[in-house]
């Protein structure tokens, strides 16, 4: 196991603190510092960047970030326990370590944005989705970070990076696909975590781009929605939840009606999305 800092090994520092994860927190701490510091390289170079860490535990991950040259390190915590370990960490890396006692889920993350900013974790998996879907959904857009590097289960990072046809394909392929350029990094065995999860994860990157300014978030939402309810419906029926004119949403996305959700491309949902405001204004029939 690599030594990366002066700091005591993982595991003596969770035995000192007994930082035995907690099932309710969503916590399986990654032990093996070889694997944070891969996990801290996967955007390049941290020299001068702003990471902002979500559940760093014991603070493995911290710990590479910072050796691997990060400007500073923001890490959210809600377990109380971790913050005594979270502190000698602080203590050897004087004034680039800033720790934020609190619930993921109601931190502004814009705020804490100073210059280039990227978010790296470990995710508690019981709230990675909505945390992902939170950052992909935030406006204005392109977003205040630069990229997410981010660990979840295996199978939700293939349902992020899911293309069209592919059986993962879904709402968070749909988003993802819309807003950035994802891609699997690489896998996890649930061997390098304490305790072992009952699943292999993967570290998932994903870096912002421009988009279409003229499709609105929560209309995307409502198309995929409708798409994917009964994904092996044909489109025709399952957009009728929508409770507009189905064969203007058709129309504008250059669809037949006997597609399948799961067969689209990102660029038909788009479409559909674009149309949705105005064919809700249209009269009904």
């Amino acid at each position: 196991m690599a030594q990366i800092d002066q700091l005591p090994p993982l595991r003596d520092v969770i035995a000192e603190h007994g930082l035995r994860a907690k099932k309710e927190l969503g916590q399986n701490f990654l032990l093996d510092l070889n694997l944070t510091s891969r996990i801290a390289r996967v955007g390049g170079s941290l020299e001068g960047v702003r990471v902002i860490e979500v559940g760093p535990g014991p603070g493995g991950l911290t710990r590479a970030l910072l050796a691997e040259g990060a400007r500073e390190v923001i890490a959210i915590e809600r377990d109380a326990r971790t913050l005594p370990a979270l502190a000698q960490i602080s203590e050897a890396y004087p004034g680039r370590l800033t720790v934020i006692s609190g619930d993921a889920m109601e931190i502004d993350y814009r705020m804490l944005a100073d210059g280039p900013t990227r978010i790296i974790a470990n995710l508690p998996y019981n709230i990675a989705t909505p945390l992902l879907t939170g950052w992909l959904t935030s406006e204005p857009w392109p977003p205040f970070f630069e990229s997410l590097t981010l660990m979840f289960q295996r199978e939700v990072a293939e349902r992020i990076c899911a293309r069209p046809g592919e059986d993962p394909y879904g709402r968070l392929g749909v988003l993802a696909g819309w807003r950035s350029d994802a891609r699997i990094a690489f896998n996890v065995s649930r061997e390098a975590f304490t305790p072992q999860p009952n699943v292999t994860s993967a570290v998932v990157h994903l870096k912002p781009r421009a988009v279409d300014g003229t499709v609105a978030v929560r209309d995307l939402e409502n198309v995929t929605k409708a798409a994917f309810v009964q994904r092996r419906k044909m489109v025709r029926q399952s957009l009728k939840s929508l409770g507009v004119g189905v064969e203007g949403l058709l129309a504008a996305a250059g669809l037949k009606g006997d597609e399948r959700a799961e067969d689209l491309p990102v660029e038909a949902f788009l479409a559909m999305a674009r149309a949705l405001p105005e064919l809700r204004r249209a009269p009904k029939a």
